[in-house]
């Protein structure tokens, strides 16, 4: 799959601060990234109408199981990642909120 190129669903006022986000996903086995395209175009219908979106683009490497992402949005988004034990999973919605603050 070729890469999906930037899609514009909102143009952005000039020289308005942007949040950027970019992501890189693997999935275990070809067979996890075959239903990962396979769901792609329902996500891209979802970008499109999104208020918040400027814009987006993905990257497929699907033989290698990768996908990357590229997004721009208008409202500042939080992420966070952190080591766990498995043996600790789930975690709560209190420690995720912990993390995200």
């Amino acid at each position: 799959m070729p890469t999906l190129p930037w899609t514009v669903p909102n143009r952005p006022p000039q020289a308005t601060e942007v949040h950027v986000f970019a992501s890189r996903f693997e999935t275990r086995t070809l067979w996890g990234a075959l239903k990962f395209l396979v769901r792609t175009p329902r996500v891209w219908r979802q970008i499109r109408s999104a208020p918040g979106a400027y814009g987006a683009s993905l990257r497929a490497e699907p033989f290698r199981r990768t996908f990357w992402t590229l997004s721009a949005q208008m409202r500042e988004s939080t992420f966070a990642s952190w080591p766990a034990s498995s043996d600790e999973l789930p975690v709560s919605w209190a420690e995720v909120r912990s993390h995200l603050t």
